[in-house]
């Protein structure tokens, strides 16, 4: 077989298989995007569903609050005369749903319900003027009436009847506002139905796309297989759809014979193209090579005449030998010298990222387990910057040979096999050993790496404050991947910073839970409307007699993705992600919305306390709001008391004293709030600029021991001495109540005196106060008459 024979056969199953394989990488490259690409397309088609669901909802709710707010409803309700209220008040009141209406063509009803279950009036927007209320929709009335739930919605979907978003809202006939739960049954219950045609529409034209039908229930839903989406419509209520496996197959059918032709007529011009190179270049003159060589060999050629590849022809197996060699010898430099940390001298994030991946493949075939520790070197930026990179690199340095030694020391004791350590980058090294938690290993070397820091790091004979951060993640419990196991140790290790620094963290489910939950408060929080999720209760504050002398706002934050979510939660994490100053004027300006009101609960001169998040002092603008919305409720500054949290004393800036010095300036009041829950000091109490301290209820669970009673007199003392009021949190015992008194306190606040309410829960207590206080007077007045 000639050369160029021989060439053909080498060169044509190479090409094809490797077009072949070029073509099965697109296509699995293509494939794996144009399911990404439809996958997302669905989970948006299904958002966009579910936002037409909830804006349905919405409308529905909004038009029962216009039918309630207006006064067609209050006058059918209180109409004593049946036969006007069923006529003329009837038809003012369908002309008053049917103006509340956008769309003339869509269907909209309205039931007005007595309880136990008297329709006393029912109107729908459809040809049938003889519609009655389906038995669907009082069922749905059934059901609120028999809970203790003052309001509720549904979404009804029986078999022959277009779906309706049912809203069913009891209200109080005097006042038409919600009623308290004690009154229910003198309620009324006022149900509004709508048909979401724009939602029915796009559902119908989704599952037409997909040919599947969209399965909706009250049971959350699990996406199935490798295209399904699913979404949530409202708190208990849930969507999800599923296309059929013939819709993807049928994306990738065209791809799939495109690709497959490619590659055969690629694989053609490929093979030509070579073929004519290779028998230009190498074939010809090897040929002339080769019977020259042949003739020499035969005799019939006394030498080799000069070709024009003269050199490269003669030399070429020594040249290949010696090219192969010092290639060989630059190729281990190379390597090691790109798998190698430059400072430190063991292995750097590449090398880590190779063997690590082998390790993993390893590990997987013997069925055993990998264990990562991920470390951080705290405070090491601080010494870096103050003792210079000098200082930092030789620190370093020496870790990175301690930590060796002990990965060496420990794994040769146990008979594990190598360690991997490597520097990730700056601060941050890793090491990946080859066991499994539970034998000692892992907690053995973390404490070793931690001793090397009990007190502080030393380097050239000076101890630097640098401590380690350990996060541990094991393959495969923890994770399945490579970039999983490092991301998992890395959140560990966070969790161990959190909890003091020096010191190690495993990676847990409830961490990844915690994780996830942040991520979605944050998410919520940047898209919420806060006035239809956020909402203010007021706690009282009373002085030694139980006067009232103030109420502190607090928010609630009710999400219709996440439930209630407390303020412990999500305003951490305002704070970090910028968020904060969208909760604090919304706090701010409906805080003294109310005002007035609560004024009228409780006096002219009581104050209301708004808690402000410590960062917003350190914009320029928080002042300003303070003002704008004070002038334009009509609110005396003097009245408002900003709370600050006393952890904010300790790291008070030059921009923050400026804003407190402002708003002390224009009569608002400020007060040190979880007063003993930070870090306090004698200093503090004497040089922050504050009307009002505020014990922590922790401190004051602490205090109000009777051995610790004059500690706690000394404190109200101290603060007495500064002109700063005192007040107590956390009173919920008589017997806590005495011993603040006892020390001087001035006012308290807690649930022996009222939990938090909202304004109109705070109306009904401030009225049973004054019910309690004439009757204790007027017992007072008889027992001094029979005296």
């Amino acid at each position: 077989m000639t050369l160029g024979k021989r060439a053909l056969a080498l060169i044509f199953p190479v090409v094809l298989s490797g077009y072949v394989l070029a073509a099965s990488l697109i296509y699995y490259v293509q494939g794996s995007a144009i399911l990404g690409l439809e996958r997302a397309r669905l989970w948006q088609q299904m958002g966009l569903l579910t936002a037409l669901f909830q804006n349905e909802v919405t409308q529905n709710r909004s038009l029962i609050y216009s039918l309630v707010a207006g006064d067609t409803v209050r006058l059918f309700v209180n109409e004593p005369d049946a036969g006007y209220r069923s006529t003329a008040l009837g038809v003012r009141l369908q002309q008053s749903i049917t103006s509340l209406s956008d769309d003339r063509k869509k269907f909209i009803s309205v039931a007005i319900i007595r309880p136990p279950l008297t329709v006393d009036y029912y109107y729908e927007d459809s040809a049938d003027p003889f519609a009655e209320i389906t038995p669907q929709q009082l069922a749905h009335a059934r059901q609120v009436i028999a809970s203790p739930r003052l309001s509720a919605w549904t979404y009804l979907d029986t078999a022959g009847i277009e779906p309706l978003i049912v809203h069913s809202e009891f209200i109080d006939p005097l006042t038409f506002n919600r009623p308290v739960a004690s009154a229910k049954d003198r309620a009324i219950l006022v149900q509004t139905a709508v048909r979401p045609n724009a939602f029915l529409e796009m559902k119908r034209t989704l599952e037409k796309e997909y040919g599947a039908a969209i399965e909706i229930g009250q049971h959350q839903f699990l996406a199935q297989g490798a295209l399904s989406a699913t979404a949530t419509l409202g708190p208990s209520l849930f969507a999800r759809l599923t296309p059929d496996a013939a819709f993807l197959e049928s994306r990738l059918g065209t791809l799939k014979s495109l690709l497959a032709l490619g590659a055969i007529a690629l694989s053609l011009c490929t093979i030509g193209l070579v073929l004519l190179l290779v028998r230009r270049y190498i074939t010809n003159p090897i040929a002339r090579l080769d019977r020259q060589l042949t003739d020499v060999m035969t005799g019939n050629r006394s030498g080799i005449l000069e070709l024009d590849e003269v050199g490269e022809i003669g030399r070429l197996s020594a040249n290949v030998k010696r090219l192969h060699d010092h290639s060989m010898q630059s190729f281990d430099l190379v390597q090691n010298a790109s798998w190698t940390d430059t400072l430190t001298g063991i292995s750097n994030r590449e090398y880590f990222n190779i063997r690590s991946t082998q390790l993993l493949e390893e590990a997987e075939d013997a069925g055993l387990g990998c264990t990562l520790l991920f470390i951080d070197v705290d405070n090491f930026k601080f010494v870096n910057d103050k003792h210079g990179h000098k200082i930092g690199d030789e620190l370093l340095k020496t870790l990175a040979d301690r930590i060796s030694a002990i990965v060496e020391r420990i794994v040769t004791e146990r008979g594990l096999p190598d360690g991997l350590f490597a520097r990730l980058s700056g601060d941050e090294f890793a090491i990946m050993l080859r066991c499994q938690p539970g034998a000692g290993t892992i907690s053995e070397m973390a404490g070793d790496i931690l001793s090397l820091f009990a007190e502080g790091f030393e380097v050239l004979d000076k101890a630097y404050p640098v401590t380690a951060s350990i996060g541990i993640a094991v393959y495969p419990e923890d994770a399945r991947t490579l970039p999983e196991l490092i991301a998992n140790a890395d959140a560990a290790m966070y969790q161990a910073k959190s909890q003091g620094k020096n010191g190690s963290a495993r990676y847990s489910r409830s961490l990844h839970e915690k994780r996830t939950r942040q991520r979605r408060i944050e998410e919520e929080l940047r898209v919420l409307d806060p006035d239809e999720e956020f909402h203010l209760v007021y706690m009282p504050i009373v002085d030694g007699r139980g006067r009232v002398t103030g109420c502190e706002a607090l928010l609630r934050w009710t999400s219709p993705l996440l439930g209630r979510v407390t303020p412990d939660e999500f305003i951490p994490i305002a704070e970090t992600t910028g968020l904060f100053s969208k909760i604090d004027w919304w706090v701010i300006d409906r805080a003294m919305a109310d005002h007035d009101r609560i004024r009228k609960f409780f006096g002219p001169e009581t104050i209301l306390c708004i808690n402000i998040s410590s960062a917003e002092l350190y914009t320029k603008s928080i002042s300003d709001h303070f003002c704008d919305c004070a002038d334009r409720h009509g609110v005396d500054a003097r009245l408002i008391e900003i709370e600050l949290t006393e952890t904010f004393a300790v790291k008070l800036g030059e921009q923050s004293r400026r804003n407190i010095e402002i708003l002390r300036s224009r009569g608002f009041r400020i007060s040190i709030d979880d007063f003993g829950a930070g870090y306090t000091s004698v200093q503090q109490i004497i040089e922050y600029p504050a009307e009002t301290i505020k014990l922590d209820r922790a401190l004051v669970e602490s205090l109000t021991r009777s051995a610790a009673l004059p500690t706690l007199r000394a404190l109200v003392a101290l603060c007495h001495a500064q002109d700063m009021s005192v007040i107590a949190e956390g009173v919920d015992t008589p017997e806590k109540m005495t011993l603040l008194a006892a020390a001087g306190c001035d006012l308290y606040q807690g649930y022996l005196i009222s939990r938090p309410l909202t304004l109109e829960d705070l109306g009904i207590w401030a009225m049973q106060r004054l019910i309690d206080k004439a009757r204790e007077d007027a017992q007072t007045q008889e027992r001094r008459a029979r005296a």
